[in-house]
């Protein structure tokens, strides 16, 4: 990918988190209309979750922050108010890219203190949006992990994963490697609307099955679910049915969390897009960020029966990956780093 015509802002006075994240510059370029890249010397790579935290691993990397695909629904939006940023178009067009990560990485599991407890990645913005095939900070992070003897997950809707395959590969004779693609949407009209950004959901199934012929396990982010738009048993019939036939191994589905910054930003996108469903949405979500007990069960009863029916419940035991991805209810602890 070239990076040429680029132009530099180097006046961040209106961006006082950018500066104490240790901005260096901020970058456009005609192959990426629309977005602003900042690029910051992150002091640490390693976040670590609360003590309190129900999530399966203590441990995150965030090479980026802000993310390209701009999903309507993306939990983590909230966190670029912490930069001075809005949760909105700044989410999706102001990416925060820690260019020197891979090295401050290497350094920290080079502590004596590090257990080698696994890591995860992809719990707040996608490491694989599409800056990274100009950024690649991937292949660095890859390394230093596999090197260190640290297992790690990777939740991605970048099909640009494939470039890694082989490092990733190497890196599973080593540790233990997890891998999990989001797919969540069919239809073309509505991917489109909820998902901008992101790749078509054919090049993730094709994802899938790249990753499943190289040996791992994949597992599927069936999720968010969205209420009265992907839902229907017709719609998840056939994600579930393309799923295992792209051969993964398990898949999960929740209903979609509207927490903060992200359920106005949802909201006005429903107003405009399906005005008839805002009522339905003021009773599903009355209660605050999470759906009704009502609703979440009855997608459960939905669901369940058709990941038995495609071979996609996920099986625990000693083939379970190493850090799962994070549950929604949890999912707003892994935001930060």
């Amino acid at each position: 990918m070239r990076w040429q015509a680029q132009t530099l802002d180097a006046d961040d006075g209106a961006l006082p988190g950018l500066t104490r994240a240790g901005l260096v510059r901020s970058v456009r370029t005609p192959e990426f209309d629309g977005i602003t890249f900042h690029e910051v010397l992150c002091k640490s790579a390693l976040n670590k979750m609360p003590e309190s935290s129900a999530l399966p691993f203590r441990w995150t990397i965030n090479p980026m922050r802000g993310c390209s695909h701009a999903c309507r629904y993306c939990f983590a939006r909230g966190s670029h108010e912490y930069l001075g940023l809005d949760a909105g178009e700044d989410f999706d067009s102001e990416i925060v890219v820690k260019t020197n990560i891979a090295a401050v990485l290497r350094r920290e599991l080079l502590r004596r203190s590090w257990q080698r407890e696994a890591v995860a990645l992809g719990t707040n913005t996608d490491p694989y949006q599409r800056a990274e095939g100009r950024y690649r900070l991937m292949p660095g992070i890859i390394g230093a992990l596999s090197d260190s003897g640290t297992p790690f997950s990777i939740l991605t809707k970048g099909p640009l994963l494939r470039r890694d395959l082989p490092l990733l590969t190497e890196a599973a004779r080593r540790v233990e490697v997890s891998v999990a693609v989001s797919i969540a949407i069919l239809d073309p009209d509505l991917h489109h609307s909820l998902e901008p950004g992101t790749p078509e959901p054919r090049a993730r199934l094709d994802l899938v099955r790249a990753l499943a012929d190289a040996g791992f396990a994949v597992h599927v982010m069936a999720a968010p679910i969205i209420p009265c738009l992907t839902d229907s048993r017709a719609h998840l019939e056939a994600l579930f049915a393309a799923i295992a036939d792209a051969g993964a191994a398990s898949a999960m589905a929740f209903p979609m969390h509207l927490r903060g910054p992200t359920r106005d930003w949802f909201l006005t996108w429903l107003g405009t897009e399906h005005p008839a469903l805002i009522r339905r949405y003021r009773q599903l979500y009355a209660r605050g960020g999470n759906v009704t007990p009502l609703y979440r069960d009855w997608l459960r009863d939905r669901v369940n029966p058709l990941l038995d029916h495609h071979g996609l419940r996920r099986i625990q035991g000693p083939t379970t990956p190493a850090a799962p991805p994070p549950r929604p209810q949890d999912a707003q602890l892994a935001l930060f780093g």
